[in-house]
């Protein structure tokens, strides 16, 4: 077993081929010169609870981790313990930090856990990136957050990006080839294994992807360098991934039977005049390849509502929504948002905003979220939350010749907009002058008490069956795949990490920013 020994500001690998307390002090001794024999040498754990001989190797077996060496004969091993967050330089301390693999998939999969990626850790650039930042000035507090928190906060993971390229740069130039790239990113997640992304190939791409060439690390590679024209043009080159809902995206589906022409326009006739709610389910269940054929060309995709008129009806025909949506891709999927959100999604990103910069909205998002009671002015709990999410997943930059980049709280208004009781709906409609992607619609005496829910898409005001945020939200998202139409350009990211992460659609399919990756690993952690 190799172990990594840091003392007295000298890093250095010692094997170990007897795993024993004798066998790793003496170790300690010959690799730094120590006096062999030293009885004052004592051993901590990173819990700060001293080790020895009779509880060593199951410590290492059970708990990987770093552990502290000192000689308690120049310092009061009490003084460390009273205070292990704090930077000890002592030429008398070292300082031992061993990797070893997670459990194995069965053996988490027996204890009921969700199953660790397996370990091929690069231990060249794992020591590569701990090295830098430990001699470059502000990567010892990075390390230390890790150490505490298990996370990095936005800030600081901008201020490793930085000083990881710039020592990148300094010793491969401007340009480095994609090996060095690739290695900096495997370095970072074998560095800090919480920061891999549980859903991409390698847990790495959001620091560097080989494949499309973006990534943190690649970002800032192109600020430093200022890339050339021609770049840009191979870039654009690339082939780009294309999951998720739009035009042209047909899918298999689970329904019984694909009808003939003339039983297509016999059900359709039936659909436009019956009010048995039966009778509808069955014949849009049986027009549903139809249907699906039909938003997904663009030239038919406007006369959904024509053909389809009861979509518009009342609240209760939203089951529609819900039944193609399930016909497309199964019960287990429709139901994912509406069990995750109240268990553990709402609570993660309530957690997740407090690290981001406290303007005036967000910090009334963050009230709301977090009350029992309706909220006196805002949205209730729950849409707090959700917008909250909105934040962590901001829009991204369109471009040099579109407007400049949108902030979070200008994205609020193409997911959802509040329309008082008493305000006609249709006046809302008629003052559109422009097509938009699907939103919400809420109308209620104040934002916190919401009557009804409305989609909103080309034109028409689709009534929701739900009457609660999370419901409305989840029919909304539902929608874009039903009526085959793409995501609003400022929640893209927004709604690629409800598909991906939450939804679990188009998984590894779907081109997804960096940013959505990184929210998902700390979520997902």
């Amino acid at each position: 077993m190799l172990l990594r020994v840091l003392f007295g500001g000298e890093q250095k690998y010692v094997k170990l081929s007897d795993l024993t307390f004798d066998a790793f002090l003496k170790e300690v001794c010959l690799k730094f010169n120590i006096p062999e024999g030293r009885q004052d040498l004592k051993v901590y754990d990173q819990s700060d609870t001293e080790v020895d001989v009779d509880v060593f190797e199951e410590i290492v077996n059970e708990t990987p981790g770093t552990f502290r060496v000192m000689l308690s004969n120049k310092e009061d091993p009490g003084a460390v313990l009273s205070s292990s967050s704090s930077s000890v330089t002592s030429d008398d301390t070292v300082i031992l930090n061993f990797t070893m693999c997670d459990q194995s998939e069965e053996e988490a999969t027996a204890e009921g856990s969700q199953p660790k990626r397996p370990c091929h850790v690069n231990y060249e650039a794992q020591a590569l990136i701990e090295q830098i930042l430990t001699t470059k000035p502000g990567g010892e507090h990075i390390m230390q957050e890790y150490a505490r928190t298990k996370c990095l906060t936005d800030a600081t993971r901008r201020q490793m990006i930085n000083i990881l390229t710039a020592a990148m740069t300094e010793a491969h130039g401007s340009s480095p080839p994609k090996s060095i790239r690739v290695m900096y990113a495997q370095g970072i997640v074998a560095l800090f294994p919480y920061l891999q992304d549980p859903f991409s190939k390698h847990g790495y791409e959001h620091y560097y992807d080989p494949e499309s060439g973006s990534g943190y690390l690649a970002w800032r590679l192109r600020t430093i360098q200022r890339k050339t024209s021609e770049e840009r043009v191979a870039s654009s080159r690339r082939s780009p991934k294309s999951g998720g809902p739009g035009h042209g995206q047909s899918r298999i589906f689970t329904a019984d039977k694909v009808l003939s022409d003339e039983e297509v326009e016999a059900a359709i006739a039936v659909l436009k005049h019956s009010a048995d709610d039966d009778t509808v389910r069955e014949k849009m269940k049986a027009t549903f390849h139809y249907r699906h054929s039909m938003v997904n060309d663009e030239k038919k995709a406007s006369n959904v509502f024509s053909v389809f008129p009861r979509f518009l009806d009342t609240p209760g025909l939203i089951r529609q929504i819900e039944q193609d949506f399930k016909l497309l891709f199964g019960e287990g999927t429709a139901n994912k948002f509406l069990e995750k959100w109240p268990t553990s999604l709402k609570s993660k990103a309530i957690r997740e905003s407090h690290g981001l910069v406290p303007t005036t909205e967000l910090l009334a998002l963050l009230r709301n979220a977090e009350l029992a009671a309706e909220a006196d002015n805002g949205w209730d709990s729950d849409m707090s939350a959700i917008l909250l999410l909105l934040h962590l997943l901001p829009p991204s930059a369109q471009g040099r010749k579109r407007p400049g980049k949108m902030s979070a709280s200008q994205a609020v208004d193409h997911l959802i907009r509040f329309l008082k009781v008493g305000t006609s709906v249709q006046q809302h409609l008629d003052k559109i002058t422009q097509r938009t992607q699907p939103y919400l619609l809420a109308q209620g005496s104040i934002q916190s008490s919401i009557h009804a829910f409305f989609i909103v898409i080309d034109n028409y005001a689709i009534p929701c069956k739900a009457t609660c945020s999370v419901g409305a939200l989840d029919e909304l998202f539902k929608a874009h795949y039903v009526f085959g139409t793409s995501y609003s350009a400022p929640l893209t990211n927004f709604f690629t990490f409800l598909q991906t992460t939450v939804y679990n659609i188009d998984v590894g399919e779907t081109k997804e920013t960096p940013r959505v990756a990184e929210l998902r690993a700390r979520m997902l952690h």
